[in-house]
């Protein structure tokens, strides 16, 4: 299992979902760093009675707005600080199922197929793709969607790469790895697993250039 100790330490220093967003909804979709900005679930092109999974679901804010859409809402995540923070908020919520579970685990394990599999700043991110995109193809059903959302890379910085998380018990911080490609370096990579339709685009930030936006990945599980 993937050493939960950085993300448990990252859940006592990230801010905590706003209660409404702009709209006053309660439960909204944001595959963005921003607020209300962005595309939303429809990118899972989900019908009612889907069964859909998030890797990496922290406290399960986007888990949330999925399962109000009539689908069955898995989520998974490597810290029981996250899984905790998302069950006293989200817990009991028709259709939510959370585990506290490292993702390539979950996969190798779980039975059945899903009809999307996605991830927002989560455990695709931070898993060799390698190891975890042959995982992903196993778990959906053909034709189902598979999307995930990161930053974009630093121009000539790609493949495994280094990143910090502050420690609130200690002065140095905690390092973890993630794999940063371009958009046509993540298609090449998804279609070497067998997925189509991929596609690959960097939403910009909602402010001045100044503001890094979000690589957004989308692509399908071939047919049978």
């Amino acid at each position: 299992m993937t050493d939960a100790t950085p993300w448990d330490a990252y859940a006592q220093t990230k801010p905590h979902r706003r209660e409404t967003n702009a709209a006053g909804e309660r439960t909204w979709f944001n595959w963005t760093q921003f607020p209300d900005h962005g595309p939303g679930a429809e990118l899972l092109r989900l019908g009612q009675g889907a069964s859909v999974l998030e890797l990496g679901c922290g406290e399960g804010g986007n888990l949330a707005h999925v399962a109000t859409l009539g689908v069955r809402a898995v989520g998974v995540d490597v810290s029981l600080v996250q899984i905790k923070a998302a069950e006293e908020r989200w817990g009991g919520a028709p259709g939510l199922e959370l585990h506290r579970c490292d993702a390539v685990d979950y996969l190798t394990e779980v039975d059945g197929l899903f009809d999307a599999v996605y991830s927002v700043f989560g455990a695709v991110w931070f898993t060799d793709p390698d190891v975890i995109l042959p995982k992903v193809s196993e778990r959906l059903r053909p034709r189902g969607v598979f999307a995930f959302s990161q930053r974009p890379p630093m121009e000539g910085c790609y493949g495994c790469q280094a990143s910090y998380i502050s420690d609130p018990d200690s002065e140095n911080p905690l390092v973890v790895r993630r794999w940063d490609y371009t958009a046509n370096m993540w298609i090449a990579r998804l279609r070497k697993y067998g997925f189509v339709e991929v596609s690959a685009r960097v939403i910009p930030a909602p402010v001045d250039g100044r503001s890094t936006g979000t690589l957004l990945v989308h692509a399908v599980q071939a047919a049978e």
